[in-house]
């Protein structure tokens, strides 16, 4: 989008803090059903980020696969889980969550450490690259098209029912506990 400075960084901030606070939601809210519409809300983020950097098709894309998607089957495993029965098997304060806190951290800085590090950064959104970019999306996004319908068809349809299969599988399963 060709919005005015003042305006795409108020954008950019908002999208921002929604994404920060949709992303500590999916980590520290403990009913599963908040946290799969705080990853929903952090999908949602991502594609109207992609909006402002002039990646339409990335921003359908991403809404229609992760937010129309993979979150609804989140969701709806969410929803076949039997809270009280899982809720007994899980204890806090185990030597687990310590290390996994360490390991999750040393990713999160050695990611950041890269992202700073890495010599397209700060660089990708000037105009001139903005621009560079658009003008190779209008083609990227046909040829993903064209990849898609034609030589991609089979594997695109096959993930479509493997997913249809895990979420009967899923519904039987509940049906089963439910009887």
């Amino acid at each position: 989008m060709d919005l005015p400075g003042p305006i795409h960084d108020f954008l950019l901030v908002v999208l921002g803090s929604g994404l920060l606070l949709g992303g500590l939601g999916v980590v520290l809210l403990t009913n599963l059903i908040y946290s799969a519409f705080s990853l929903g809300l952090v999908f949602i983020c991502i594609s109207l980020f992609y909006i402002l950097a002039n990646c339409h098709f990335v921003a359908a894309a991403q809404l229609l696969i992760y937010v129309g998607a993979i979150n609804i089957l989140i969701l709806f495993a969410v929803m076949f889980i039997n809270g009280s029965e899982y809720s007994k098997d899980f204890h806090f304060g185990t030597v687990g969550d310590g290390a996994t806190s360490l390991v999750c951290t040393t990713l999160f800085l050695s990611l950041i450490s890269n992202i700073l590090n890495t010599s397209w950064y700060g660089v990708i959104w000037t105009t001139k690259a903005a621009q560079i970019i658009e003008k190779d999306l209008i083609s990227n996004s046909q040829q993903i098209g064209i990849h898609l319908s034609t030589d991609f068809f089979l594997p695109f349809e096959l993930i479509s029912i493997i997913l249809l299969v895990a979420l009967i599988g899923a519904i039987s399963v509940a049906r089963q506990q439910t009887f």
